[in-house]
């Protein structure tokens, strides 16, 4: 199996510079482009047998490129939403870190602010990778669209990394991570590539 894990394109909080998490923007004009050359360079080097997107704007807009350019329709799945950061979302850096402090040593289990805890994101990426994996052909083709912070969650239950390791796997506006599954194992074949933006942006 072939999976191909894609972070949306730019966003409308990424111009704003604003928590975003569960505050659901639009993609710009910008990721609308990248997202488009996302989905040409998936036609061209991959065939997907189905995609999988965050049901949050700025990742399904972007699973609707991929969608309309291989004509495969959309699975939209709330666990594939970014971290719920509860009262912070859609508020400005400075003015959450007044609001709402960090809280050093939250134990996993525990959240703070109307936030999941870390024990339930990661729980949200253990069940929707098994899920996948589970409910595939061995040859398939599978195309993920998610956000940065769920990609990493991804990684680690991928992986089986423990929750406290601490590994962080960054991903660019439209990066695309292939992982594959077979009998001898899962495998990480190219983490974070944005080739297709710096071919046609």
């Amino acid at each position: 199996m072939v999976i191909l894990v894609i972070r949306h394109g730019e966003s409308e909080a990424d111009i704003l510079d604003v928590h975003e998490g569960r505050a659901d923007f639009n993609l710009t004009e910008k990721g609308h482009a990248q997202a488009q050359a996302m989905a040409e360079y998936v036609k061209q080097h991959y065939s997907v047998d189905k995609i999988y997107a965050s049901t949050l704007k700025r990742a399904f807009q972007t699973a609707t490129h991929l969608s309309e350019e291989i004509d495969v329709p959309i699975i939209a799945d709330e666990h594939l939403m970014e971290f719920n950061n509860g009262l912070l979302a859609g508020l400005s850096f400075p003015e959450a870190d007044e609001k709402y402090p960090r809280v050093e040593n939250l134990p996993i289990h525990e959240s703070v602010y109307e936030q999941e805890s870390q024990l339930e994101f990661r729980h949200r990426a253990e069940y929707i990778l098994s899920k996948i994996i589970s409910e595939n052909a061995q040859d398939a083709t599978i195309a993920i669209v998610s956000h940065g912070g769920m990609i990493n969650q991804l990684y680690h239950a991928f992986l089986n990394l423990p929750i406290t390791s601490g590994m962080v796997f960054g991903t660019g506006d439209t990066g695309i991570h292939e992982w594959r599954v077979n009998e001898r194992g899962r495998f990480v074949i190219k983490a974070n590539s944005t080739v297709h933006t710096e071919m046609s942006l």
